[in-house]
């Protein structure tokens, strides 16, 4: 795989054909994308429990809603932190594409303060092995975006599906109005 071919940076949109509960309706940044696999996060399934409950150093840069993300079904148990940063970005934040990037979450909050945008827990992420995302895109699991700094901190995450597809060009923003339940159409 060519750096030319990384969907790194891009949006994963899950089509309303995919079954896996995991993944329904849901909009997928990938943090890496080479031939070893993929690495992402969900960024439309926020959970109810506070980002002050878990990582409280962290919850004043926490943007709206304050609370921790399920970025997968991989590792529920560890926590990835994203924020969009104009320019060159604080030591303890890394550029994954454009201005968004991973935020070292063992770095003090107060050092990256005041250049962080608005910072966005994940727990968990979902992961795809060698060949594995390239097969479900074959087979017409997802549709492939570009993405823009704002998806990461949606303030209403619960929408970010149907925003998406609908500033996308012709038939994808169609689908932006696809039934939740197709079966009562």
């Amino acid at each position: 795989m060519t750096e030319e071919s990384s969907l790194t940076g891009r949006l994963l949109v899950a089509t309303p054909a995919l079954s896996d509960p995991n993944f329904d309706r849901s909009v997928v940044l990938l943090l890496d994308h080479d031939r070893e696999g993929a690495l992402g996060v969900v960024l439309n399934r926020p959970t109810p429990v506070g980002v002050s409950e878990v990582l409280e150093p962290w919850a004043a840069l926490a943007g709206e809603p304050g609370v921790v993300f399920q970025g997968g079904p991989v590792a529920l148990d560890a926590a990835l932190a994203l924020a969009v940063v104009p320019g060159s970005g604080p030591l303890g934040w890394r550029r994954v594409h454009g201005s968004i990037g991973l935020v070292d979450l063992e770095a003090p909050p107060e050092v990256l303060a005041a250049e962080l945008g608005s910072l966005r827990i994940f727990a968990g992420y979902a992961g795809w092995g060698p060949e594995q995302l390239e097969r479900e895109l074959d087979e017409g699991a997802w549709y492939v975006v570009d993405s823009e700094p704002g998806d990461v901190s949606a303030p209403e995450p619960e929408r970010l599906w149907r925003a998406v597809l609908r500033r996308q060009r012709g038939r994808l923003a169609l689908l932006a109005t696809y039934p939740d339940d197709p079966s009562l159409n």
